[in-house]
């Protein structure tokens, strides 16, 4: 294969690894309601799951940063994609509510490991004019993936039992590790600029305004955004009284559509836009957090026709910024500090976003109800937006050269 050709596939392999990255994730929020009528089991306990998750998430991710940022990445990767793969498979074999949190718990320990390495590996891969549009291709897999999750769960899970979506999700991760395995690691840094002062280093990274401003932006996105993924299937069930399938191929296919339409416009118009304007991978998602907070609020109160617009909208201003905020992060620390910043990332958007979110509303819901629930992702919606459009001012500029 010519050389030339190796950063291409390495983001078609990545990308489609982080699409079953997120299938996993959302097959669960599919199928909830179902793991609720065979373990009997809280709304708590079910967003407990997520947490779990995201526990042992927070927990690897420093650990596996440090070591990608002083060895060779790639064997962290496809290690943790055995490991995410393998227990997804092993959910076969759940049979009680505590069986389904130790295998959501190990699961969040491989996926810690590509999540946190993998945005290396591509912005290593490309110039840093085109790093923009090529991790937003890469993060199409949140919302394809959840969409994915949704389809899946919603499909396999009501002819199949709420099981069999995690065996379709698990197959095709071993298999891409393979093919990641044998494509060559690009070269730590060869895209960035040389140099760069105390502040893109490790030692200073709370000092770096760019970083802090990008991580506490996508901190309150990801509350936002998970809280209200993990739900809406089982509000949508629960209180708009339609069925299992309905529910999640719908919201899937308005999760798909959006997903690769508001992502990749999105990188597409950020790319543009920082051409004019230094601070536009801030300014711009921010601005979209701002619009998607009413939606969100008619989405979940709108009944009847203007339902599902709603909803629709609500998702396409959600997800418009996920690669302009995501390559903010990545171009605010320098290659050397990369994936331990990366992985810091990773706790402080979690330990803040969507680690507590799902748990925190289903102890509001146990309380009150879902709407009123889902009130606290409005909040965190908007706080998202007043931080990004904050930190415009610490976006660094790119040399002329670039």
């Amino acid at each position: 294969m010519p050389p030339k050709l190796y950063p291409r596939l390495m983001l078609a392999v990545l990308t489609g690894l982080n699409i079953l990255n997120y299938v996993d994730r959302n097959a669960l929020f599919a199928v909830q309601s179902e793991i609720k009528k065979e373990f009997l089991v809280t709304d708590t306990q079910l967003g407990n799951l997520t947490f779990a998750f995201f526990l042992t998430y927070m927990i690897a991710a420093p650990l596996i940063g440090w070591g990608a940022d002083r060895f060779p990445r790639k064997p962290f990767v496809v290690i943790g994609i055995v490991i995410w793969s393998g227990f997804t498979l092993l959910t076969w074999f759940a049979h009680d509510y505590w069986q389904l949190f130790f295998r959501h718990a190990i699961v969040g320990i491989g996926e810690a490991s590509y999540v946190t390495i993998a945005p290396t590996l591509i912005a290593d891969s490309f110039p840093k004019e085109k790093r923009g549009q090529m991790l937003s291709i890469f993060y199409v897999g949140l919302p394809f993936g959840s969409a994915a999750g949704y389809l899946i769960g919603g499909f396999f899970g009501n002819f199949f039992g709420w099981r069999a979506p995690f065996m379709v999700a698990g197959i095709p991760g071993l298999l891409l590790a393979v093919v990641l395995w044998f494509l060559p690691e690009p070269p730590r840094g060869q895209s960035d600029e040389p140099g760069g002062d105390f502040r893109t280093e490790l030692a200073g990274l709370w000092k770096n305004g760019a970083f802090v401003t990008a991580c506490l932006g996508m901190a309150m996105y990801t509350f936002a955004v998970g809280g209200i993924q993990a739900w809406m299937p089982t509000f949508l069930v629960r209180l708009r009284h339609l069925g299992l399938l309905q529910v999640n191929i719908t919201f899937g296919v308005i999760v798909l559509v959006n997903g690769l339409g508001a992502t990749i416009l999105g990188g597409w118009i950020a790319d543009r836009l920082l051409k004019r304007y230094f601070g536009a991978y801030y300014t711009f998602p921010g601005m979209a957090m701002f619009v998607s907070v009413p939606f969100m609020v008619l989405a979940v109160y709108s009944t009847g026709v203007w339902m599902w617009p709603m909803i629709f909208a609500a998702v396409f201003f959600l997800l418009i910024g996920t690669g302009p905020t995501n390559t903010a992060l990545v171009n605010s620390v320098s290659p050397a500090a990369r994936s331990t910043a990366l992985a810091v990332n990773v706790i402080v958007v979690h330990l803040l976003g969507d680690a507590i979110s799902p748990s925190l509303i289903g102890r509001i819901s146990d309380n009150s109800s879902l709407p009123v629930a889902f009130s606290v992702g409005y909040v965190a919606a908007a706080l998202s937006g007043a931080i990004l459009i904050y930190g415009a001012r610490y976006a660094p500029r790119l040399l002329k050269s670039a």
